[in-house]
């Protein structure tokens, strides 16, 4: 009885709170901002967003067409030849050699090079090759066809020699005006010495086919290349390059016979940085070795050259090479030459060189001729090796 006592007042209660709380007004809602509109950058201001809440972002621009394609250029040489030579019969005009790159970042980790060539002999890749950047122990691994790293000129292209032709020992002893390139496998590694030093160790293996100088007669028989180098700067104005490179492969003339080169280069540049902007100079000089197995005796065949290009004023530049060179499958047949060059560079895109060149053939044949070369270029082309 008790128990229903209270049951009975707690409901009483309840109702009564109830009907007090229905009596009292009911509070006024605070009213929401209203939204303010932002004016766009652009000149129309954008309007005012919607109760439902701010506009969504526009969506990312996309890249331009050209945005993935890779860097571009194309490098015409003309060539015209005046004068008689037997032994080296050019055409009198040509153009000697198109040259088309094509250059990229394949990746953060690599980049791409490609280097191809229109000449008369057809088209050919000169250079193709894939180069990791960032490897352990800070090493520099290239795969692909590229100049085999032996010597100085053999790494130039034909467009950033300093003359209108190549010198004898490269033609003589590495097989051709186009030296030694070949598919393979490079690792170089940068030393660090003490006095502002830089050294550079460089090992390569090769297929062992090169026109003239290397016929693998098997898959298994490469060619091998290495090349030590040392840079130094001395002052603001001097630095100095000297370099010792081997190579060897098999020659195909039978099926173990080889042939060995060495080299010894060097290079000196003077160019001051202040007070005379347009006055530089370039010594370079290489000794070239080369060991011939084949029928009879085995050919050891010398070759050296050694030129200076002085530059005269923004413009202009002269210069004057002297060479000689065995045969490297006639080893007591000499070739010798000089010659003086006068190079114009109206612009960075385009150049214009003369070169007046003696040579004296083993065969007692004497050639005077004179080149005029005609250099341009179109297009974004990356620097080549210092």
């Amino acid at each position: 009885m008790n128990r229903f006592r209270s049951s009975l007042l707690l409901a009483a209660t309840g109702l009564a709170a109830a009907a007090l709380r229905a009596q009292e007004p009911a509070p006024t809602p605070t009213p929401a901002p209203e939204p303010v509109a932002t004016p766009a950058p652009s000149p129309a201001p954008a309007p005012a967003p919607g109760p439902e809440g701010p506009a969504p972002a526009p969506p990312p621009a996309s890249p331009s067409a050209t945005y993935f394609n890779p860097a571009m250029a194309v490098i015409g040489n003309f060539l015209a030849i005046a004068g008689h030579n037997p032994i080296d019969d050019q055409p009198s005009l040509q153009l000697r050699e198109s040259e088309l790159s094509l250059q990229a970042v394949v990746d953060p980790y690599a980049r791409a090079d490609f280097f191809l060539s229109f000449s008369n002999d057809g088209v050919e890749v000169e250079e193709g090759f894939v180069t990791f950047l960032h490897l352990p122990w800070d090493l520099l691994v290239k795969a692909g066809k590229f100049k085999a790293q032996f010597g100085k000129v053999n790494t130039m292209h034909l467009h950033v020699l300093p003359w209108a032709d190549e010198p004898l020992p490269l033609v003589n002893l590495l097989g051709s005006e186009e030296g030694w390139s070949d598919a393979g496998v490079s690792v170089a590694k940068l030393i660090e010495l003490p006095g502002d030093t830089f050294s550079e160790l460089t090992a390569q293996v090769f297929r062992g086919e090169t026109v003239g100088l290397f016929a693998a007669p098997s898959r298994s028989k490469l060619a091998f290349d290495a090349q030590y180098r040392l840079y130094r700067d001395f002052g603001d104005d001097h630095n100095l390059e000297i370099g010792f490179s081997y190579g060897r492969g098999f020659n195909g003339v039978a099926t173990d016979s080889t042939t060995e080169l060495g080299n010894t280069h060097l290079v000196y540049r003077w160019k001051p940085l202040r007070g005379k902007p347009y006055r530089s100079f370039i010594l370079r000089s290489e000794l070239f070795l080369s060991r011939r197995e084949q029928e009879g005796p085995t050919q050891k065949a010398t070759g050296f050259y050694v030129s200076g290009d002085y530059q005269l004023s923004k413009r202009w530049f002269v210069g004057a090479r002297y060479e000689f060179s065995d045969r490297a499958s006639d080893a007591n047949a000499r070739d010798r030459g000089e010659a003086v060059t006068l190079t114009f560079w109206p612009s960075e895109f385009s150049q214009v060189r003369g070169e007046y060149r003696r040579r004296r053939y083993a065969e007692g044949v004497e050639a005077n001729e004179a080149l005029i070369q005609l250099q341009f270029s179109i297009g974004a082309h990356g620097a080549h090796p210092f």
